[in-house]
């Protein structure tokens, strides 16, 4: 049976609709997406929901109403719109992974051309060391419109410290504790696959030792920042 969106809930569902559709500005500001593809979709903790981008909506075009509240099938809950192509795989994710709150998804140029080869982007730099734990690892090539692009997340992920995967042939998808993190996640991706390329037009990029990824890894997830 689909749920619905209670009264107890609909607060909760009403500020993600507002972060949801604020942060598909962020995709653009970042340039990690063009015309309507991409998408941005958050948990609604607590409950088997989750609130999701519209399918093929203009990002100029984008409100909190028009964000579609979807169940963890990827059943329509609440909303006038039909909700992504990605939802049923964003929403196994969910299912599978119960600490994710946000999904994201980008065709990001650089990140995206690693994907092309089915290559993982090398862990070479200490951004790449604290935000990923390492290597941004590659998932299988999967169709899009049902869960299977799902399934090649959870199966990569669950065996990586990555927040970011790299979809063979197809793009970015990055997992956070809510949307922001997972957006932030994304644009990080971009960001160390650009440098990368770089990098070895010049020559081969120096590893980084897994004893020095380990430290900084739990320097950045433990103690940087505002605690």
């Amino acid at each position: 049976m689909t749920l619905t969106v209670t009264a107890d809930v609909r607060e909760t569902v009403a500020g993600l609709r507002r972060d949801v559709a604020r942060l598909h500005g962020e995709l653009t500001r970042y340039a990690l997406v063009v015309w309507t593809a991409g998408n941005v979709s958050a948990r609604v903790p607590g409950h088997d929901l989750m609130v999701i981008k519209p399918s093929g909506v203009s990002y100029d075009d984008l409100t909190p109403e028009n964000m579609v509240v979807c169940d963890l099938h990827g059943r329509v809950v609440e909303g006038e719109h039909a909700p992504s192509s990605d939802t049923d795989a964003q929403a196994y994710v969910y299912r599978e992974m119960p600490h994710v709150g946000g999904v994201v998804h980008t065709h990001s140029t650089y990140a995206t051309a690693w994907a092309s080869r089915g290559e993982p982007i090398p862990c070479v730099l200490t951004m790449m060391a604290d935000e990923f734990g390492g290597a941004v690892p590659v998932g299988p090539f999967a169709l899009i419109g049902d869960d299977s692009i799902g399934r090649g997340i959870v199966e990569t992920l669950r065996v990586s410290r990555s927040p970011a995967v790299l979809m063979r042939n197809h793009g970015v998808f990055t997992v956070g504790r809510d949307a922001r993190a997972a957006v932030k996640a994304a644009v990080m991706c971009e960001d160390v696959a650009r440098t990368v390329h770089i990098a070895r037009q010049l020559g081969e990029p120096l590893a980084i030792g897994q004893s020095d990824v380990d430290s900084l890894f739990d320097r950045y997830q433990n103690v940087y920042g505002q605690r």
